[in-house]
């Protein structure tokens, strides 16, 4: 029986391909957590934000319950990890608090990446006996599940460290295991030049229907057409040099701005700027080689802010505050779709869509028209989280190439700002 949760394979994807990007998948993660110290490993330093011991471990036993389990294959330590590291799925059972998933020291890193190693040895044997199509499918439906847990980790460990004050660098300059867009695809022309797009009726949504249909996660289907009136979309992000002129206008101060929940959180949470953003002392600053007051810690530690580079890590509230200081609005992820795919024909002038941050859209996050969850566990992956959240577009610095796609919807609460989140203006 088809399953709607993962779009069918393309043709081209043979079982030697689809084994060839599980080894590669499962190596970059742990190239991400080979920098990382088993005590960096272990940090949890907010509910939200998991261990990146907990990820090695979650992404395997995924592969483990849903893969290995059907075919018969008991492995060593499958039932005491099954409670430690299911994340949401309500339908296998008990599990782990998300908020104390910190408090796991054992078992230790070594013990994970045994744990890794036994499991990958057994999908590599069974996929080399030649899995049947529904199996394989869950095999890459697996893979792009670790993909988005790659990102998670960058996210998390990030967020982990920034609470050291020394400002630990997770990554050196030289290490190329994440995107380097940011430091390389940058604006030297700050004005917001803007597109035009004619709308209409258009069809948005991953189409299952095409011969040659490759992986989508269910909540990007089914294909479907919505209206859309005439739109401009700006060619480029929102940069941190707009950014700072948004701050030093009083754009964190002045209520009419926000919507009241962004309000509320404003003044609950004191944000005066992105997070992860710092304001040195003025003098200081101009004493400096840098002629520069604001910072921000990243991958690379605290380094002064570039200002030709994205605004990254806000909140859905801080993007449309920004939109509407800056007298424009955020997008719809209809108008976002549809002018990307016009951009992939050549026939528009849109910058940076993928691969630095993810774009905040005025969408909810809710079910296409005619959307159907799957039965059974793998159907809680994306459908039960359709509320209260919002879409994002694009992708991020920390996003894998192949997980990159047209359709993505990425989703997040509007107050969240740990993850690599930006904005793109529409009018």
């Amino acid at each position: 029986m088809y399953q709607p949760w993962v779009a069918q394979m393309s043709q081209t994807i043979t079982t030697n391909l689809l084994k060839a990007r599980f080894i590669k998948t499962r190596q970059k993660t742990l190239q991400l957590a080979a920098p990382l110290s088993e005590a960096d490993m272990q940090i949890q330093a907010e509910d939200f934000a998991s261990p990146g011991k907990w990820h090695l471990a979650h992404t395997t036993w995924f592969f483990e319950e849903f893969i290995l389990k059907t075919l018969g294959i008991q492995l060593t330590f499958a039932e005491p990890y099954r409670f430690l590291f299911n994340s949401y799925y309500e339908t296998v059972g008990q599990r782990q608090p998300q908020k104390s998933r910190g408090l796991i020291s054992r078992p230790s890193l070594k013990e994970i990446l045994d744990y890794r190693q036994e499991v990958d040895n057994a999908l590599v044997v069974a996929m080399s006996a030649d899995l049947d199509v529904e199996l394989l499918k869950l095999v890459d439906l697996g893979i792009h599940h670790e993909q988005q847990h790659q990102e998670l980790f960058v996210a998390d460990i990030l967020f982990n460290l920034s609470q050291n004050p020394l400002n630990p660098a997770y990554l050196s300059i030289d290490n190329q295991i994440i995107n380097h867009q940011l430091n390389s695809n940058k604006v030297s022309d700050h004005s917001q030049a803007m597109q035009y797009f004619e709308g209409g009726l258009v069809q948005i949504g991953h189409d299952m229907a095409k011969p040659d249909c490759d992986f989508s996660f269910d909540n990007e289907t089914p294909a479907h057409q919505v209206f859309l009136a005439p739109f401009q979309l700006a060619n480029h992000l929102v940069t941190n040099a707009e950014w700072v002129a948004f701050i030093e206008d009083g754009g964190y101060s002045n209520p009419l701005l926000w919507l009241a929940d962004g309000w509320k959180a404003v003044k609950q949470e004191q944000w005066q700027m992105p997070l992860y953003w710092q304001k040195a002392d003025v003098q200081e600053a101009l004493n400096s080689q840098e002629k520069r007051c604001y910072f921000v810690y990243g991958v690379y530690g605290l380094q002064p802010v570039d200002l030709a580079v994205p605004v990254c890590h806000i909140s859905f509230f801080e993007a449309d505050a920004y939109a509407r200081w800056a007298g424009k609005r955020l997008p719809t992820e209809a108008e976002w779709e549809f002018a990307a795919s016009i951009n992939e024909q050549s026939t528009a002038n849109l910058q940076q869509l993928y691969g630095e941050v993810w774009q905040w859209t005025a969408s909810p996050y809710v079910a296409y028209p005619r959307f159907r969850t799957t039965p059974g566990a793998v159907g809680e992956y994306n459908g039960k989280f359709m509320n209260g959240q919002y879409v994002l577009r694009g992708s991020s610095i920390a996003t894998a190439e192949a997980h990159t796609r047209l359709t993505y919807r990425n989703f997040f609460y509007p107050h969240q700002r740990w993850q690599f989140t930006g904005l793109r203006l529409a009018d």
